[in-house]
């Protein structure tokens, strides 16, 4: 500690991660009950305080990596929280993480030992503090850039079918969409390349199953749907 801001009041920085994922063609969000005081037993997004020793980007992926396990996910920044009473306990400035993670890559057993689970969009509880308002800007956000960016890829398995794909977007928007339109559009797209694998455990017809090239992405980037 130094000798200066000396007469000036202090606050502490938190996170909190959003962590979204796809499963039985719905969004979910990872939750958990508070395991401190104010609010202990609430239900709230996984978070904690940002060390002295790290930015608020590395207390987050530190947050993120100690909840999954998983590393280099996509992560965004959301919004700053910073209202004088949203945090009963002391003058908490947040800074809200939006993840998309395939839940078929989390360890399960990470759901016990953190005390979370799964939970869908519209069962989504009333949570701690303005957690609910993180949630619904993240929402947001991810709404906006799904058209824009390849977003969708980062909660599907490396191998997807188009119907799979569809299903994202309809979670992630909030309705259907036009399946031959879609389709027609998906396979204008260079860097969603079909393979010559078929998925027969989904389809009973037998889907071809398709990937995300990040190479070519990254090369041509001019993306929207």
């Amino acid at each position: 500690m130094t000798e200066f801001y000396s007469g000036v009041h202090k606050a502490f920085v938190s996170v909190d991660c959003i962590i979204f994922g796809f499963e039985d063609n719905k969004l979910k969000l990872l939750l958990g009950k508070r395991q401190m005081d104010p609010g202990r037993g609430e239900w709230a997004l996984y978070g904690g305080f940002v060390g002295t020793d790290e930015s608020v980007d590395e207390a987050a992926h530190r947050v993120l990596c100690e909840l999954t396990g998983l590393k280099n996910l996509y992560m965004k920044q959301v919004h700053t929280f910073g209202a004088i009473d949203r945090d009963p306990g002391e003058r908490v400035i947040s800074v809200a993480y939006c993840a998309l993670i395939n839940v078929k890559d989390y360890d399960e057993s990470l759901l016990q030992e953190h005390g979370v689970q799964w939970v869908e969009l519209n069962k989504i509880p009333q949570l701690y503090s303005d957690h609910n308002e993180m949630v619904n800007r993240a929402i947001s956000m991810l709404r906006r850039r799904i058209s824009t960016e390849p977003l969708s890829f980062n909660l599907l398995p490396d191998l997807f079918t188009l119907t799979q794909l569809q299903h994202v977007y309809e979670a992630v928007l909030g309705g259907e969409i036009d399946k031959r339109n879609f389709r027609k559009r998906i396979k204008s797209i260079d860097f969603i390349e079909k393979t010559e694998l078929i998925d027969k455990l989904t389809s009973k017809r037998g889907a071809a199953l398709y990937r995300f090239n990040k190479r070519m992405y990254e090369e041509d980037p001019s993306f929207k749907l």
